[in-house]
């Protein structure tokens, strides 16, 4: 009976978005900012009137793509667009993430996109981020010019908060492509995932823990030495998970740094797989991402408030994490000492962490010296901006749940990261992140495990311990000073040569 119920709910709602998508193919009317559920498809938007053969530069808006998100378009003029995010699927609170592709443009068009219906007042766009751009012959994501930006409470559209940039398109054979933040889909995933299996490690394991409710995989992988795996073994288990909200993307860029460094050659992942069972479930909402929603999920849950009682239809990965989180917790052979979910921040510079507040003053203390070690690795890490905190509005959310589940030998922690830069030591100007620095804070995260159970005595001293800036894939590390070889050069700003936008 509930599987007949879930089942008419996602076609009801399956129903409706198609609905909505052909309202926008066929130029009806798709309802008010509120009534938008589907994105647009293939949207060709001409002056009010217009009849005649579209020409280059009558624009092409399209967001019918995996994370694509784009409800609604608005001619204002031949320069100025008002584009409506659509909201989270069965939830209309949440307006934020948006995704889109724009073609048919004409060279040297000059454009004003006005993003009209954000449902947050406060913005990192106020402190200077950008949205992120790419085109077919640029495939290689780069932030807008934070002068083309301005931020602002609108009175004509509610007196919500309005995004406003200006954009040059320079290439009329080009596909350009606009998103809130780097994206990383459902399918990039399986994809990093399916590679990874392909190398058929002895220290990998990947299992199905689950299905979602529209039956995507709930992936779960097993780092470690084989030889923890047997049953009568004692182990130290690190739990990690990320992307229970679907638009911060940058937890997942995170999650395949740690992913990256455990599965390598470098001898701290191979000293931290001796000791250590590393579980990782890297996509813990993957309808959400799929969708292209930003914090809920096909049924328009906040997953990250319902971990005292998920139900195993409306919520069923959540529900399948913590069967487990629990099954191994009764476990007297297995000691879980860390949850750490991963998640992206809107308003906040750096990485950071919050904790939970323990009456007695010696666990406060061990609680604080995972963080205060991962700022010393990590030049993005920020202690103080870490907080400890019993908010009733986060009782629902795995670090506060599981911190009063587990024993005081467990440390829970949510691990945030700004959506936007980071500001190094000494420094007042932000360095914005980039796909590969997020990653490269994952890569610090891990490493930091090695500190935290004092095994440095046990890597040989010829052999270089600190990340550099190289890729991993070519296993090329180099000695020096940690926190410089992890500094950030900060990326390549776009001035506007030809290869730019």
């Amino acid at each position: 009976m509930l599987l007949a119920s879930r089942a008419c709910v996602v076609t009801k709602m399956e129903r409706k978005m198609e609905e909505n998508i052909r309202d926008h193919e066929t130029g009806g009317e798709a309802g008010g900012e509120d009534a938008l559920v589907g994105n647009v498809n293939k949207l060709l938007v001409t002056p009010q009137g217009y009849t005649g053969v579209p020409r280059k530069g009558h624009l092409i808006f399209d967001a019918c793509f995996e994370s694509g998100n784009l409800g609604r378009v608005d001619y204002i003029s031949e320069f100025e667009y008002d584009l409506f995010i659509r909201p989270d699927t069965c939830n209309p609170r949440f307006r934020v993430w948006f995704n889109f592709t724009v073609e048919n443009v004409r060279e040297t068009q000059r454009v004003i996109f006005n993003i009209v219906n954000f449902s947050k007042t406060k913005s990192l766009y106020r402190d200077g981020m950008s949205p992120v751009v790419k085109s077919t012959s640029r495939p290689k994501w780069q932030r807008l010019p934070a002068k083309n930006v301005y931020y602002y409470r609108c009175p004509d559209h509610r007196r919500n908060y309005v995004m406003s940039f200006a954009f040059c398109f320079d290439r009329e054979d080009d596909v350009y492509q606009f998103a809130y933040c780097y994206p990383y889909t459902y399918s990039r995933l399986q994809h990093y995932l399916d590679s990874l299996e392909r190398r058929n490690l002895d220290y990998l394991q990947r299992e199905l823990l689950g299905l979602s409710v529209q039956q995507r995989r709930l992936d779960l992988l097993t780092i470690t030495n084989p030889a923890h795996l047997k049953p009568e073994q004692e182990k130290k288990v690190v739990f990690l998970t990320a992307r229970v909200h679907p638009g911060e993307s940058p937890a997942s860029f995170i999650c395949q740094g740690v992913i990256d460094f455990l599965v390598s050659q470098h001898p701290v992942a191979r000293v931290l797989r001796d000791h250590v069972v590393f579980k990782i479930v890297p996509m813990l909402n993957p309808d959400g991402v799929y969708l292209g929603n930003y914090r809920c999920s096909l049924m328009g849950f906040d997953l990250n408030r319902h971990w005292q009682d998920p139900s195993p239809w409306a919520h069923p990965t959540l529900h399948a994490v913590k069967q487990l989180i629990v099954q191994m917790n009764q476990d007297p052979k297995v000691s879980l000492e860390f949850y750490i979910d991963v998640h992206a921040h809107s308003t906040m510079m750096n990485g950071f962490m919050y904790g939970n507040v323990f009456e007695e003053e010696e666990r406060v203390h061990r609680q604080a010296v995972f963080p205060r070690l991962l700022c010393h690795n990590a030049p993005d890490f920020s202690f103080s901006s870490t907080s400890f905190n019993r908010d009733v509005v986060k009782a629902g959310t795995g670090r506060r749940f599981l911190g009063g589940l587990l024993d005081d030998t467990s440390y829970c922690y949510t691990l945030e990261v700004s959506f936007y830069s980071y500001l190094a030591a000494g420094s007042s100007a932000p360095v914005p992140y980039t796909e590969d620095s997020y990653m490269k804070l994952g890569r610090n995260v891990a490493r930091t495990f090695l500190d935290y159970y004092r095994l440095n005595n046990l890597i040989d001293d010829n052999k270089p311990t600190h990340l550099s800036n190289s890729s991993l894939d070519g296993q090329s590390y180099h000695q020096g000073n940690g926190r410089n070889q992890d500094g950030e050069k900060g990326e390549r700003r776009i001035h506007g040569s030809k290869e730019d936008f």
